[in-house]
């Protein structure tokens, strides 16, 4: 595997702050022996904890493409696969017609008009490293997808039927996130490394905002991460995480909010809460607790 130099976990955790990625020594240790050993890591948590930037800072910080397959209900395996191009299927039959000649399905149905989606672009992804293929919210596809990634996790093979099997010319390095929203099967959990990303706590929070919101001052970075700390211990629909502190921080920061108060928190909350069930549970147990005053 060509991956530029990470001898060891540290090395591994200085490069994914140089991409502006914080992390702690129990997940770089997962990241670290996902790329040494070349096997998939599964990462789950609560939705804005930064598993879906763990992936993207990985990529960045092994200078690589990162690939990213999306998944949602419905998502079929020629999805994630591949697709034929059919418009250009069309005009290849319409010029042979025209020249009286006469096309079989092997001539239709070749490379000339494979369209690789996201799984067979990181399997035939040519280095010289291995791309990072992400996976994102796993727990939304169906079992059926769940099954067919099986192979494709363990042997970096999959099948084309008009084309036969193919192999991975650089095993990608597979990242699946996991939001928890139903249980992934024990098969699919045996093929990966697994780590859970909790939520961080105050201090990290405050860090984390000070490397995402440039010019935004510490004193705004440590308000705001308390801030969502009291928000994520009141019974809300959506607990904000990380993603929306980033929000709010960079919403308060463009305004040249100066004092984080009740009316500044009022003005912003469309930057930190996304229900409006929970707009009236934080109004009821009052803004101003919510910002410490």
């Amino acid at each position: 595997m060509d991956t530029p130099e990470v001898p060891d976990v540290a090395a591994l955790s200085g490069m994914l702050e140089a991409t502006g990625y914080l992390t702690d020594e129990s997940l770089s240790t997962a990241l670290f022996l996902a790329v040494r050993l070349g096997q998939p890591i599964l990462l789950e948590g609560e939705p804005g904890v930064g598993k879906t930037e763990a992936a993207k800072s990985l990529a960045l910080a092994l200078d690589t493409p990162l690939i990213r397959l999306q998944c949602y209900e419905g998502l079929t395996s020629s999805d994630a696969l591949y697709e034929w191009n059919y418009p250009r299927q069309l005009l290849g039959i319409r010029l042979a017609e025209a020249r009286g000649e006469a096309l079989t399905d092997a001539d239709l149905f070749s490379e000339d008009y494979l369209m690789a989606r996201p799984l067979l672009a990181a399997l035939e992804h040519p280095g010289p490293r291995p791309a990072v293929l992400l996976i994102d919210e796993v727990d939304r596809a169906d079992d059926e997808f769940e099954a067919f990634l099986l192979e494709l996790l363990a042997e970096s093979t999959v099948t084309i039927p008009e084309l036969g099997t193919r192999h991975a010319i650089i095993p990608p390095i597979a990242v699946l996130t996991s939001n928890r929203t139903r249980d992934l099967h024990d098969a699919l959990k045996r093929r990966c490394l697994y780590h859970w990303i909790a939520h961080p706590d105050v201090d990290r929070v405050a860090a984390i905002i000070r490397r995402r919101v440039p010019g935004a001052a510490d004193w705004l970075a440590e308000r705001v991460a308390g801030s969502v700390h009291r928000l994520r211990g009141l019974d809300l629909y959506k607990p904000p995480g990380i993603a929306e502190a980033i929000s709010w921080a960079a919403a308060l920061h463009v305004l040249g909010v100066e004092v984080l108060d009740e009316e500044a928190a009022g003005r912003t909350m469309s930057a930190v809460l996304k229900y409006d069930e929970d707009r009236v549970t934080v109004a009821a147990r009052g803004l101003a607790g919510v910002v410490g005053d």
